[in-house]
């Protein structure tokens, strides 16, 4: 019976469907750099007897020695494509009965069959990675199938002693193999392989009485050289790297909720201090920190040091004209207002534009309201909060500089009036603002 090289096709074909899901799913994350092309010295013996079973045409078969070289393409951890070349001799003779006690009553006493070369391109799929939790392995077990061509000479001798050489034939063969393979270091492995070489026809040895085809094996060992920079694909572990990815992101989850407990612990501290700061235990509109007179009756109207009003305050009975310079000097303290990152602390490069607003309401009787604005960073009700205190803030400093505390308003908006996309920074810093408002 004829072998057919395309039964060998699928196989190859689903080798490679899994290598290259194996790599895809390895490229999730970054991808390292890997040796993937490396080339194959090795020695060996090679017979005709397979362990498989399946009749001989020669009872008794004979060891010779074989080599080889092979060049290989590391596709994924588990698949890679080898092309095989083998030189050797394969040689048997009837000096011995068969097996089964059985003598052989061929014509032909002994053969030699000279492998003057072998081509064969092998499907290789790696079947074990000893240790599961290391990414870079050093043992593996690999199978192959394949198809090629071998090129070989026959000379047959039959039992009155006469000679005959055929003319050297190609024939199709399909390679099926076993093999370890054990890393030595990053560049060099020690290769054990076992092959059985199935030939399409039945005069590999000479001999055509049985009709079965023939078969030769091929066990050997050798040094496989890896080439290029990085790691071997082969030895690569995508189960590990999996594994080494989870315990990262864990490592990782734990660090930005230790991180976000630092933040509440802070903000918690920062409300407490705005609090303190803001506190106003006698009501006159001026905190307790600035507050020179505390405890003042209900009602009373006061000063910017929280004193009571020697004098009535007077009685507005003309227009309030803004000019244009008034405006300059609010729009000045627009500009170089600054605040502590995420709290209502006002730096102090902001002081001198400030008192210059702080003149002008204790120049003019102007009346102030300030308007805080948040973008839509952080929950609403943080930002709420934050937008009302940092205009308070602007007010308790008004008022520390003598302005009249009954004639500024502070009202905190959040991220309710944008003026700006909060789709960029530079639109968020837009609406992070405390607005001006004379009147």
């Amino acid at each position: 019976m004829k072998l057919n090289l395309l039964k060998i096709f699928p196989v190859a074909m689903a080798g490679l469907f899994i290598g290259n899901a194996a790599m895809a799913q390895d490229n999730m994350g970054q991808k390292p750099s890997f040796k993937t092309w490396s080339i194959g010295l090795n020695g060996g013996v090679l017979t005709g007897v397979s362990p498989l079973g399946g009749q001989n045409d020669f009872s008794n078969w004979k060891s010779s020695l074989g080599y080889g070289l092979y060049i290989k393409k590391q596709i994924s951890p588990a698949f890679a494509l080898r092309l095989d070349g083998v030189r050797g001799t394969v040689k048997g003779d009837n000096a011995e009965p068969f097996n089964d006690g059985t003598a052989n009553v061929s014509p032909i006493s002994s053969f030699e069959t000279d492998v003057r070369y072998s081509a064969t391109l092998s499907a290789q799929l790696n079947m074990v990675n000893w240790s599961m939790f290391n990414q870079h392995n050093n043992a593996q077990l690999y199978a192959l199938a394949g198809g090629g061509l071998v090129n070989y000479e026959t000379t047959t001798v039959a039992n009155s002693g006469t000679s005959v050489s055929r003319a050297a034939v190609d024939k199709l063969i399909i390679p099926v193999g076993v093999g370890a393979k054990f890393r030595l270091s990053e560049g060099v492995n020690f290769d054990l392989g076992w092959t059985i070489n199935f030939v399409d026809g039945d005069e590999f040895d000479g001999y055509t009485a049985r009709g079965n085809n023939d078969k030769y094996n091929y066990a050997y060992a050798g040094l496989e050289f890896a080439l290029g920079k990085g790691k071997q694909l082969a030895f690569y572990s995508p189960v590990a790297a999996t594994y080494q990815e989870a315990l990262d992101a864990k490592n990782t989850a734990n660090a930005l909720k230790s991180d976000l407990d630092a933040q509440k612990a802070e903000n918690a501290k920062l409300r407490s201090e705005m609090a303190d700061m803001l506190k106003d235990s006698d009501g006159d509109g001026v905190a307790d920190k600035l507050d020179k007179c505390p405890n003042t009756p209900s009602g009373t109207v006061v000063d910017g040091s929280g004193c009571p009003l020697k004098v009535p305050a007077p009685q507005v009975t003309e227009r309030v004209i803004v000019t244009e310079a008034d405006r300059k000097v609010v729009k000045d303290a627009i500009d170089n207002l600054e605040f502590d990152l995420g709290k209502a602390t006002i730096r102090s490069k902001s002081y001198a534009t400030l008192n210059r607003v702080a003149a002008l309401l204790v120049e003019k009787n102007f009346s102030l309201k300030l308007a805080g604005h948040t973008d839509i960073t952080g929950s609403r009700e943080l930002n709420m909060r934050l937008s009302k205190e940092r205009a308070e803030s602007v007010k308790a400093y008004l008022v520390s500089q003598g302005a009249n505390a009954s004639r500024i308003e502070a009202t905190g908006y959040g991220p309710d009036q944008p003026i700006a996309t909060n789709k960029t920074a530079a639109g968020r810093q837009q609406n992070r603002r405390v607005e001006f408002t004379l009147y």
